[in-house]
């Protein structure tokens, strides 16, 4: 009787010595073609990524453990594959290092050659004070309205659409109009947000916080309907936020716009892509209680 179930008998190989060039970059560009609008408004912003799965060996060869938060600029011409990632952050459980910082200096160099960009790494210890806001490690609750019941009253149900609809903006159904006297200021999240990897087809589910100033309305049941429109798109985490970012940019010309996800763990790591309108918006990074 075979071990492997649906999953067959592949097997990846993790290797035992240092492997930088495990690393696998992805062009930025192919997601922003894809969105096809402007990629120097696409490019301010934060990936922060959070694997909880670091070990390196101590000079007497005992194993450290750590929690690591890597930054990456969003405007680096590339991301790193995710599971190329962990398969680095492997190949490292094994090598001795002198101290901590020898760690971080080396995961910031081989990441920063990899996407071509200045990463920054930051190692927290487990008995570290994580408690300490400031760490970004305390779980956290989104700011802002949860819109997940915005479509509770509504009699037409919520059709599965194959690729994000930006149409779903428009709340035709309530016929709210789009122009109101001043701009006002919109702080909402989702907890539905789901996409596929585009590489492995396997469900990616996160929290999704937007803030955002603009002359328009913006009406919590069509956000609601646009958000569940990515349920059966495939696209790196990073792709799905931009896309958001590009159609309420396009959509409700805000004079200030935030977005950011969460996406749930993966193979010890979780990627947490944060776009905004100007580089003063940028927040700080946290954790959810789903990471």
């Amino acid at each position: 009787m075979s071990i492997h179930g649906i999953l067959g008998e592949q097997t990846t190989d993790y290797p035992t010595e240092y492997s930088p060039e495990t690393l696998y970059p992805i062009a930025r560009s192919m997601g922003r073609a894809a969105i096809g609008w402007q990629d120097d408004k696409l490019m301010v912003g934060v990936d922060w990524w959070q694997a909880f799965e670091m070990s390196w060996l101590n000079q007497q060869g005992i194993s450290q453990v750590a929690i690591a938060r890597l930054s990456i600029p969003a405007s680096s011409p590339f991301i790193v594959e995710s599971k190329s990632l962990k398969l680095y952050l492997n190949s490292i459980n094994f090598t001795e290092f002198t101290n901590w910082v020898e760690v971080q200096t080396l995961i910031a160099k081989d990441l920063s050659a990899c996407v071509q960009a200045d990463v920054q790494v930051e190692l927290f210890g487990l008995n570290d004070d994580l408690n300490d806001k400031a760490t970004g490690l305390l779980i956290a609750q989104p700011e802002g309205v949860c819109i997940d019941d915005a479509l509770a009253g509504s009699s037409d149900k919520v059709a599965l659409c194959e690729h994000p609809d930006a149409s779903l903006l428009s709340n035709a159904e309530t016929n709210v109009s789009l122009e109101i006297e001043r701009s006002q200021s919109y702080n909402f999240y989702s907890n539905l947000l789901r996409s596929n990897c585009p590489v492995t087809n396997q469900p990616d589910w996160g929290t999704l916080a937007v803030s955002i100033i603009s002359d328009k309305t913006v009406d919590e049941a069509a956000m609601l309907r646009y958000i569940l429109s990515f349920r059966q798109h495939n696209g790196f985490h990073e792709q799905c936020v931009e896309q958001i970012f590009a159609d309420l940019s396009q959509y409700y010309e805000p004079s200030e716009l935030m977005v950011r996800a969460w996406y749930t763990r993966r193979g010890g790591i979780d990627i947490n892509p944060c776009r905004v309108s100007d580089i003063s918006l940028l927040p700080k990074p946290s954790r959810l209680i789903r990471q």
